[in-house]
């Protein structure tokens, strides 16, 4: 019952965004669908902590198209919960953060599109049917490609279609295998039935031959790859994240490639184990490659959301060498992760935005001093940079280290490779704060005054989940990890 609220609520948004007489107000209604949105995700996630994952009204399974046996299967529960907060969460800051004037009289379409964005990928993290698990894979590029298209940047015509295509092209991969998978689902049982349910997929995986659990692999892994992105498949990210407005690029880093990272942990790993040892090797490696090539990239940018936009592609490249170590610890590190990184690359990203709403660039040379100006913003800005280098005590650092505990068990070098990311980060992320945030006033800054309210408020609940989750991690993971375990047995 809970998931079909998750999803019928922002839906019910989009909709009524899109009729003329709630244009006007499009900001006020926006709000309060995705607060709703919030509060009924927090809801189920206390549910879940205080009396457990198998409560009837987190579960929903009905037959949805019969010729095909898929079924309308949800289940709030583990990291499909903690991710389903996460997207409730990021939302609210995503529309705070919009400033009265930033989409003119099309607001109410930006609004609308983006809490067709967020039902999509709130039915992705819930569904348990491979069927239904595509349609709202493929529904979510739809309203990000049309935020991209009508307010990016120079030159977002071609930037926006590379990455439509790059993305629409990996999930016709991904539809092979399942549909590969689907088809082998009838030998469990002696009426020849097939199934989409994620269960029947892993009894299926296991009944393929290491051939067939290699092309499943394959073309599976491809559509994943693409969406995070990992080493190789990544040349369309780093265009898209800068060319975006800057909300776009919170959807993307904070929740959209978790799609990519919640499919391999779920959608993948536990259907084909054998073919995910197999190649072991060269995935971490395509993983870690990817770790080093962007924290490198990032110490060379001078655009601080272009920086932050390979800092995201290094996070979330350690994030998949966790879970496609095939190790619990790095498995319950990617869980903690995933939440982790998209609470603070948003907060990141929001920076930005405040950057360019108070100075009109975001150029890291061009400003300087805004300490001596705002020092609350220089505090909160702090704590959320720290978050993302994973100091100890915020939530970044546990799931890190989780992830290099798991990474060690398959190889010390691995370990080490990965911890790289860490060393780099810190680097790059400190020696911007440095240059952005100390030292003289540059000219362009003297118009840093106070926050806002929106923005204020928005960044302490940014600081807050950094802290707590940092101080408190059971808080994520004594759900998390239980959902993973029976994943992996």
């Amino acid at each position: 019952m809970i998931g079909n609220i998750l999803i019928l609520i922002p839906l019910l948004g989009c909709v009524i965004l899109l009729m003329p007489s709630f244009r006007t107000m499009a900001r006020r209604y926006a709000l309060f669908f995705v607060g709703m949105e919030f509060l009924i995700a927090l809801v189920a996630y206390l549910m879940n902590y205080s009396y457990g994952q198998n409560l009837f009204f987190l579960k929903t399974d009905a037959l949805w198209i019969k010729a095909i046996n898929a079924h309308w299967h949800l289940h709030v529960t583990g990291v499909s919960l903690s991710l389903a907060l996460l997207n409730a969460l990021i939302f609210v800051i995503i529309f705070l953060s919009v400033n009265k004037e930033q989409y003119g009289e099309k607001s109410y379409l930006f609004y609308a599109l983006g809490l067709l964005m967020q039902m999509s990928m709130m039915g992705a993290f819930l569904t348990k049917d491979a069927f239904s698990f595509y349609v709202f894979w493929e529904l979510s590029l739809i309203p990000i490609y049309l935020i991209g298209l009508i307010w990016g940047d120079d030159g977002k015509e071609k930037i926006t279609l590379k990455f439509f295509l790059y993305t629409f092209i990996g999930s016709l991969f991904m539809l092979a295998g399942f549909i590969y998978l689907y088809q082998h689902t009838a030998l469990l049982n002696e009426q020849g039935i097939k199934s989409w349910d994620i269960l029947d997929f892993y009894q299926a995986g296991k009944l393929l031959t290491p051939l067939q659990q290699t092309v499943v692999f394959w073309l599976i892994f491809l559509g994943f790859a693409v969406k995070i992105p990992v080493f190789p498949f990544h040349s369309w990210q780093p265009d898209t994240y800068t060319n975006m407005p800057v909300q776009g690029t919170m959807m993307l880093s904070g929740l959209m490639l978790k799609m990519g990272l919640y499919g391999l942990m779920f959608w993948l790993v536990p259907i084909v184990p054998v073919a995910v040892n197999e190649w072991r090797n060269l995935n971490l490696l395509m993983s870690i490659v990817g770790v080093v090539y962007a924290s490198l990239s990032a110490l060379a940018q001078s655009d601080f959301k272009r920086l932050l936009a390979y800092a995201s592609m290094a996070h979330v490249g350690l994030i998949a060498a966790g879970i496609l170590s095939g190790t619990r610890q790095g498995y319950d590190g990617a869980a903690v992760q995933m939440f982790a990184h998209g609470v603070y690359v948003t907060g990141l990203f929001y920076i930005v935005h405040l950057f360019e709403k108070h100075t009109g660039t975001r150029e890291i040379d061009k400003l300087g001093g805004i300490r001596n100006l705002n020092g609350q913003f220089s505090n909160l800005f702090l704590i959320i940079l720290l978050g993302s280098v994973a100091l100890p005590l915020t939530q970044g650092f546990v799931g890190e280290f989780l992830i290099l505990m798991g990474l060690s068990e398959v190889g010390i070098g691995w370990a080490f490779a990965g911890g790289l990311s860490v060393i780099f980060g810190a680097v790059y992320m400190l020696r911007a704060y440095q240059k952005m945030m100390l030292g003289d006033v540059v000219k362009t800054n003297y118009t840093f005054g106070a926050l806002e309210k929106k923005d204020k408020w928005s960044l302490f609940l940014i600081v807050f989940f950094i802290i707590l989750l940092g101080i408190y991690p059971q808080a994520l993971s004594i759900f998390t990890t239980l959902n993973i375990h029976e994943t992996l047995k």
